[in-house]
């Protein structure tokens, strides 16, 4: 065994990430405050060939020195765009078909581990990380997943919890070709 040379990856060109196909996922990101985290979701958005990820609020946008940092060129791939309002977002998403569900402990919040996503397309939601997803907000959305902790802290990074529940979905779903 040895690890493999980076020439020996295959991976694609940003361009033809851009003509590739992707799935039917978008990641809406609710005034996250960690740049660190943004340029993550960058990658994470990368790495599974997702649609697009939307900015809200306080969300840091490229260019920036710690979303460049952590994204390592995924913001030169990923289609990204960003919106002030959180809620004219998830409705303009409503309207177009997306099936929006917030990641955050709430009092209908389904375990991730039952989670069965039968509409296409999704909306993930994250939120803050200290105040999760905008309050304000829960009244449009269609579903909350919480990830199942078993430890003392009842949170995770947000750029560890998009990671999560990313691959879970796309487990469920399909990856893309």
């Amino acid at each position: 065994m040895r690890k493999l040379k980076l020439e020996e990856l295959n991976r694609i060109s940003p361009a033809e990430f851009k003509e590739r196909s992707k799935a039917p996922l978008v990641i809406v990101l609710d005034n996250i405050r960690s740049a660190l985290n943004v340029g993550s979701a960058f990658r994470t958005a990368d790495a599974f060939a997702l649609q697009c990820l939307i900015l809200c609020g306080i969300t840091a946008k490229p260019p920036h020195r710690e979303i460049l940092k952590s994204a390592i060129g995924a913001t030169e791939s990923v289609r990204w765009e960003y919106r002030e309002s959180i809620q004219e977002t998830i409705e303009d998403l409503k309207e177009k078909g997306y099936f929006c569900v917030a990641v955050e402990q709430t009092t209908s919040a389904v375990d991730l581990r039952s989670f069965n996503p039968s509409e296409e397309p999704l909306a993930l939601i994250l939120g803050n990380e200290v105040d999760g997803v905008s309050s304000s907000i829960l009244p449009l959305i269609d579903a909350s997943l919480e990830v199942p902790q078993f430890g003392t802290k009842h949170s995770l990074n947000v750029s560890v919890c998009l990671g999560i529940v990313v691959w879970d979905v796309l487990s469920k779903v399909g990856f893309p070709e």
